[in-house]
Order: structure tokens, then sequence, then C-alpha cells
């Protein structure tokens, strides 16, 4: 049996936007997820992020080895599509200078990926990086819902995310 010092310090964290139909793939599992993991794990934390990225960026702090962002992303497959893949983060440091500097100018609204550069910038950023991307359909609309083909991969998204982190060690099967 691993010791605890074996099992990864993980972070699951939900992101989008409710208001904007498909973007809300990411804070649907969150939410789904926090319901079929409710007890208290010391190596795992799953949180719904929205869209506010410099939250992410706070809990970060907390220093995990691993981070999984659950998202709806534009890849080119099907719309509900799930894909696995390990994120890549340019340093903030390589922008030029008025880039740089409106790049930071608000981070409340930030994408994942300006979340992962501040993150990287100030040394919180995991060593391992993954996203969970659900191909949307719907991101341009002003509604409180999911598509169908999106509202079908949640569950699906769930599922695979709770065989992960019973590969990774950090639950228990029920």
């Amino acid at each position: 049996m691993p010791s605890s010092q074996d099992i990864p310090r993980v972070l699951v964290a939900g992101v989008g936007n409710e208001l904007r139909c498909d973007d809300a793939f990411g804070l649907l599992v969150a939410r789904e997820l926090i319901k079929k993991i409710p007890e208290k794990l010391p190596r795992l934390r799953i949180q719904e992020v929205g869209i506010g990225g410099i939250h992410l960026v706070q809990e970060l702090h907390a220093g995990y080895d691993i981070l999984l962002i659950l998202d709806a992303v534009n890849w080119g497959g099907e719309p509900g599509e799930l894909s696995w893949r390990i994120a890549s983060t340019e340093d903030i440091n390589n922008l030029p200078p008025m880039e740089k500097r409106t790049f930071l100018a608000d981070m409340h609204y930030a994408t994942p990926v300006r979340a992962l550069m501040l993150a990287k910038a100030v040394n919180v950023l995991p060593p391992l990086v993954y996203i969970l991307g659900c191909e949307a359909l719907i991101t341009d609309d002003f509604e409180m819902r999911v598509s169908e083909a999106v509202e079908a991969a949640i569950p699906i998204a769930a599922k695979q995310v709770e065989a992960w982190l019973l590969d990774l060690g950090v639950m228990d099967a029920a």
C-alpha cells in the first residue's frame, strides 16, 4: 500500500460560464463529481472556478501535484466528444512589454490559458496539467442550458474523471 506522500495532491477545476450554454460543461461536471465524491479526501479538491481565473490561481497556492481542468472546447471534434490533453503554458515573461501589461490588467475574467500563465509566473502551476475537454455546440447564446450532445457527455466525463482518480490512488473504489 502506497504511503500518503506517494499519492499526488490533485485539483479538479471546472471552468466555464453557465450563462453561455455549452460553456457550462466544466462547471456541470464538477458539480456531478462533488455530488458523487462527497467525503473530504485529503489529496483531492474539486472546485467550480467558473470564469474567474484568479480563483484558480489562488487555489493553486495550496500546492498541488496535478491539475485537471474541465472545460468546453473547440478542438475540431463532434459536439459532445470528450478529449484528454496535456496543457501547455506559455511563459508570461516571453510576452512583449505592452502585451504583458494588457495581460495582467484584468485577471478576474481570465480564460484557463491566461490563468495557467499567471500560475506559472508566480510558481504555483503544478508539474502536470491536464484538460478534459468537451466539444461545444453552442457557446454564443445567453441561456442557462446545454445542448443535448454536451448534456449526454457530462455523466460520461464524470465517470472518466472518477476512474482516473482511482488510478492515481487519490480515492478508493466505493
